[in-house]
């Protein structure tokens, strides 16, 4: 389909090309978009006159960025023309890498002209060879019309026939100030050159996006960045001064909702703390409830490992609503062993005893049930839900592996408080102990007398 690329791609304009193929719904074919996408780009043979070609099969909001995005800001646009061709080159160069695309080359070919100094004498502009240039091949307007409800504009223009090649242009006769008619070709000069369709700017400064997209099979861009902040870029502004640098696409994304979430956890983190150490009227207790969470943290990886999913940000939202489900089993059981020895005057060791089998069947049913209930989101295949099931992953996996070290890991922290506990009750009630006094020394003169 012509027009450009749609969907994720905002940029339109007739020297863009786009061709899409919808797929039948993906239970019922035996390949993904993926490796489609893979093997359709393998076929494709070179194409002449093609300045960037790309392949897409993701849908969503992580299609809308590019797996490696650098972004080149200058004031001079002939340094952002030849920093940006140079970075594009360099991106050819990773073998990890593909589709690398130069948002300053995208753009329609046009004709630029300059006036000669004939023009002026004739009592020409450049505003009025524009201006009769426009008129003679997209049209000047002569009258308007109402017809019902809807205006009508009559626009007067060329014949077909005399505005469909390039030569036209050169041949257009243009009226003079006198009123005479000469050939465009002896007041102006003609260059070619490019006209975007859009210009981008950040603080009056123009920018450019250099982009590329991983090859198949490469699960992270880290390694490329890593390379190109270390020497490509230092490099290229050396070579360019004026030039500035910036990660930007999912990076720069990724970096800030991270920076967004880790403010958020931490609060969120007070917050559950809080909420346990009011009922339990303790500040130890809660850590040992909470220590929970970085097992549940481990078990969510284990899972994305065990399924074949990459941590993403989507994982990462998991992992914190994880974060507040997991302490659910390890409340149970502190609390069981508290009320256990408020009730009945009992031991830590013997609480504990008491409140383990007794509250074995409540976690494991919590936890599978949880874990059983994100199964069928885990198992989907359909591509509209493929974007969620790492947070799935993350609650499930996270769930399940973080209740058989509650079974274990929280009895032994709880003992392990209270003999922490009794050892500085020890240690406080030897300090409060008053000191006996030293008995008196008999001198030497009472001796000498008896």
């Amino acid at each position: 389909t012509s027009g450009g690329p749609v969907g994720a791609v905002t940029e339109l304009g007739s020297h863009l090309l786009s061709y899409q193929i919808q797929f039948i719904p993906s239970g019922e074919r035996a390949f993904t978009a993926a490796a489609f996408q893979q093997r359709w780009a393998e076929l494709t043979p070179e194409i002449a006159g093609l300045e960037a070609l790309s392949f897409n099969s993701d849908i969503g909001p992580a299609s809308r960025e590019a797996a490696v995005d650098v972004q080149l800001s200058a004031a001079d646009e002939d340094t952002l023309a030849a920093a940006s061709g140079e970075l594009a080159e360099r991106f050819r160069t990773f073998s990890d890498l593909t589709q690398v695309e130069n948002s300053y080359a995208s753009g329609k070919d046009q004709l630029d002209f300059r006036l000669r100094p004939e023009a002026r004498a004739l009592g020409l502009s450049t505003t009025d060879v524009a201006r009769q240039i426009r008129a003679s091949f997209y049209g000047a307007e002569a009258l308007r019309e109402q017809r019902d409800r809807k205006e009508l504009k009559i626009m007067v223009r060329l014949p077909k026939d005399q505005r469909i090649s390039e030569s036209d242009v050169e041949q257009l006769r243009v009226r003079t100030a006198a009123g005479g008619f000469v050939p465009l070709s002896y007041v102006a000069d003609f260059q070619r050159s490019r006209a975007p369709t859009s210009i981008q700017r950040e603080s009056g400064r123009r920018i450019v996006d250099v982009t590329a997209d991983l090859r198949p099979g490469v699960a992270s861009s880290q390694a490329v960045l890593a390379k190109l902040e270390a020497t490509a870029l230092p490099a290229l502004r050396a070579a360019h001064p004026g030039l500035s640098t910036e990660l930007v696409g999912q990076q720069r994304e990724q970096n800030e909702s991270m920076a967004s979430l880790g403010k958020g956890y931490i609060i969120a983190l007070f917050a559950i703390y809080a909420l346990l150490a009011i009922p339990f009227k303790s500040y130890t207790q809660p850590a040992v409830v909470m220590s929970a969470i970085p097992f549940g943290i481990v078990g969510a990886v284990l899972g994305h490992l065990l399924m074949g999913y990459n941590l993403s940000l989507i994982s990462i939202f998991g992992i914190i609503a994880l974060s507040g489900v997991v302490v659910n089993d390890s409340l149970v059981l502190v609390d069981a062993v508290n009320s256990r020895r408020r009730d009945h005057d009992i031991s830590a060791h013997d609480a504990l005893m008491w409140a383990g089998p007794r509250r074995l069947r409540p976690i494991l049913l919590t936890s599978l049930t949880t874990f059983f209930g994100l199964a069928p989101m885990i198992l989907e295949t359909e591509v509209q839900a493929r974007f969620l099931i790492p947070m799935a992953i993350s609650l499930g996996f996270g769930v399940l592996f973080s209740t058989f070290v509650t079974l274990l890991l929280v009895p032994t922290l709880y003992m392990s408080l209270e003999d922490w506990h009794a050892l500085l009750g020890r240690v406080r009630g030897d300090a409060a102990q008053p000191v006996p006094p030293v008995p008196p020394v008999p001198s030497v003169q009472a001796d000498a007398a008896r």
